[in-house]
């Protein structure tokens, strides 16, 4: 079955693993994994296949944004092998928190209303690394809380080509790939299960013959790929219609103004004619025109 206890989520659970550009939203690779893997297990391997795939495919890849749990030696130094700058967050550890401790003190003075963030340059080199790497530590004030917090972003771009604030606002781009795993949760709903036992009824009745239990995980890892897909064709209509309306649009928004629209097919001898209800007829007629004009890119 492969859903299995995760102590970090404090749940039974699968541990896909997905790749995006935030800034776009487009899908670009989707690996379930079972729930009781590590964070970075398979990262490697899925990472750099993507860069490999999206180069020769179809663009250049400038920087990688990653989250925390995945800088592995190993993945820094195949990105620096291809000339790729990344920005993941470092997990924090007893030599990053004794590196911290000199900058986790407030200014002498009464707090300000509003919170307040610093930034400092360190160089760190972990113990399975080849070399220092540039590391930028966040510390922040929240508003209450009686000690400061902080994190850490480990970056292969030096400091004259991208400034500290620069790197966390880059970083931060990854929010809106947040956003849309949020919204492919929320519109799709992906529906894992996490039993693989025989199915004993089927559209209320019992089938005459007992059918044999089947592979959870290859079906769930199916269920998340077609969901996947799904996501990407409606974000790609989303787009279009976005650019024929001049006004943003959302997954939910699209779907139930222009998917779920009432229509009638009538065959008659060689042609098939589809009628739209009259509410979804005008959205379609500025969206066909734009998705006749797209092309798979090439393998």
């Amino acid at each position: 079955m492969k859903a299995e206890w995760n102590g970090h989520y404090a749940a039974r659970i699968y541990h896909p693993l997905i790749t995006s550009i935030a800034e776009t939203g487009d899908m670009l690779d989707a690996r379930l994994r079972p729930g009781n893997v590590g964070t970075a297990d398979g990262a490697l391997d899925v990472i750099l296949d993507v860069v490999d795939r999206a180069r020769k495919s179809f663009c250049e890849v400038a920087m990688v944004r990653i989250d925390a749990g995945f800088p592995s030696a190993t993945l820094l130094a195949g990105l620096e092998a291809r000339g790729i700058d990344y920005v993941p967050r470092l997990p924090a550890n007893r030599v990053l928190d004794r590196l911290a401790e000199p900058c986790m003190k407030r200014p002498p003075g009464r707090r300000p209303a509003e919170p307040r963030m610093w930034l400092y340059e360190l160089r760190y080199q972990a113990e399975t690394w080849d070399k220092p790497r540039r590391v930028i530590l966040v510390v922040k004030e929240r508003e209450g809380d009686l000690l400061l917090d902080r994190f850490f972003l480990v970056t292969s771009l030096p400091w004259t080509t991208k400034l500290r604030h620069e790197v966390l606002a880059h970083y931060r781009e990854r929010g809106k790939a947040e956003g849309h795993m949020g919204e492919l949760k929320d519109v799709l709903a992906p529906a894992l299960s996490s039993t693989n036992r025989a199915k004993t009824h089927w559209r209320g009745k019992k089938p005459k013959s007992q059918t044999p239990a089947v592979d959870a995980f290859a079906c769930n890892e199916v269920r998340l790929l077609i969901s996947c897909l799904g996501y990407q064709v409606m974000h790609i209509a989303r787009r279009a219609m976005a650019s024929a309306t001049g006004t943003g649009w959302s997954l939910r928004r699209l779907r139930e103004r222009v998917l779920r629209a009432g229509a009638r097919l009538t065959i008659s001898g060689r042609r098939m004619t589809l009628a739209l209800s009259a509410a979804a007829a005008p959205f379609w007629s500025v969206l066909w025109p734009r998705l006749m004009t797209l092309h798979w890119a090439d393998p």
